[in-house]
């Protein structure tokens, strides 16, 4: 019976957290890059060969033109050559690196006219990553002034129940609350049982975009208060047109705004909204009052380590391909977190004093340095939108206890194994099991 629950557990948390993260696409043609080192690591100094096979239904494909690029990953090409393969796959000199970071081969095949890609990246001394940004003397005053200016704004939460995406077990509603200042609100979406009764609670961060979202629903039916925010102020359940429109119009690039005020910046209002989040969730009665998670992808794993970092009523973490870390990597002749605001395209309107200050204040290693709860984490080091650079920039600046489960080939995708490690993590901290 124990285990029978169990597996249940696992499954309800296994619907919750796959429905956030993305999969690759599988095409006709497989271009395989891979590190000749089976755990895909290496020293500094040490030189990297790159195994590249170009595969069709499981069989190399013969006298096939092919082009490779090697760089620090998404900067300036170091190599780069041309040749036809004639057995369909090669090894090439990647080289070396001299100080700790990430190598990256990129292959690029023309089959009937038709162009595939695939990327490979070596990591070098990862464990010895060390970020760029620096931490604001008043890093943390900042943050309290800020929660405690917005703990004065009253929640004036409101609900709407949905019938119509209600269970038998489970009520869903639509809801809303003032985050750091008047008029100014948080939406999302809420599932939580109909037997009385208390339970533990996850807030689940949303990933960058404009979007809108659904109650996890699966959850609320095992137990747990889910509680899904989107961070624009704007209610999460309109029609999709409605969100293309303001993505293309009003909140596009919304990483962008204000960044050279760190009291106006966009990522301002999300953070202290994120909190805000968990004053309303220690509001619902059927809470217990100490089992609470967060976890999230990409921004969203973001948003987990600050929450976590910026309220210690959290007491678990769930972070994938953290965004938003050692931004300042760019101007340091390596790769920083989306949203890459330093890289070279964007270098002429955000390579300003006053912007890279601002940031500093919304690094996530400056949160992660903040952490003081267990945290499971996983990446890939092919992740060409979170760089793992930066990603263990974050993670080697933390000293709370943490886990990293990686999955090498992975890009801004997870596998179902990256998704079962962190749910059954989840489950065994939030039921107790």
């Amino acid at each position: 019976m124990k285990k029978q629950l169990f597996l249940q557990k696992i499954f309800f948390v296994f619907l919750f957290v796959s429905i956030s993260y993305a999969q690759p696409r599988v095409e006709f043609v497989e271009v395989l890059v891979a590190p000749h080192h089976v755990d895909w690591q290496y020293k500094t100094g040490e030189n990297v060969t790159f195994n590249i096979q170009v595969l069709q239904a499981g069989n190399p494909i013969e006298n096939v033109k092919l082009k490779y690029e090697i760089r620090h990953e998404k900067m300036e090409i170091l190599k780069s050559d041309e040749m036809v393969l004639k057995s369909g796959k090669i090894s090439v000199d990647g080289g070396t690196m001299n100080r700790p970071g990430f190598l990256r081969c990129k292959a690029i095949v023309w089959v009937n006219d038709k162009m595939y890609s695939g990327i490979g990246t070596a990591g070098f001394d990862v464990e010895k990553i060390e970020p760029t940004t620096t931490l604001p003397a008043d890093f943390n005053q900042f943050w309290e002034n800020a929660k405690h200016e917005a703990s004065k704004i009253p929640l004036d939460i409101r609900m709407t129940l949905l019938p119509e995406q209600s269970t038998e077990t489970v009520n869903v509603y639509h809801i809303s609350f003032q985050n750091y200042k008047k008029d100014s609100r948080i939406y999302g979406m809420l599932a939580r049982p109909k037997t009385d009764g208390k339970y533990p609670a996850v807030l689940k961060v949303p990933g960058a975009g404009v979007r809108s979202y659904k109650a996890l629903i699966s959850m609320a039916e095992k137990g747990i208060v889910t509680l899904t925010i989107g961070i624009h102020g704007i209610p999460v359940n309109m029609e999709r047109r409605v969100y293309d429109n303001l993505r293309k119009a009003g909140l596009d690039h919304y990483w962008f705004y204000n960044l050279d005020d760190r009291d106006r910046y966009y990522y301002k209002r999300v953070y202290l909204g994120c909190v805000r989040a968990i004053d309303f969730i220690f509001s619902l009665p059927e809470f217990d009052g100490e089992n609470l998670a967060v976890t999230g992808a990409s921004q969203g794993g973001a948003l987990s380590i600050v929450t976590a970092a910026l309220d210690s009523r959290v007491k678990w973490l769930g972070s994938v391909y953290p965004a938003l870390s050692d931004l300042t990597g760019y101007l340091n002749n390596r790769a920083g977190g989306w949203p890459h605001m330093f890289n070279k395209a964007n270098a002429d309107f955000n390579n300003k004093k006053e912007k890279i200050e601002t940031s500093k204040y919304y690094d996530v290693v400056n949160f992660a340095k903040q952490l003081k709860i267990p945290g499971f984490y996983t990446w890939g080091f092919n992740d060409t939108t979170c760089p793992p650079t930066s990603m263990y920039s974050a993670y080697n600046s933390i000293t709370a206890p943490k886990e990293l489960f990686l999955a090498l080939d992975t890009g801004h995708w997870t596998y179902p194994e990256q998704r079962e490690k962190m749910e059954d993590w989840l489950v065994k901290k939030l039921l107790g099991n």
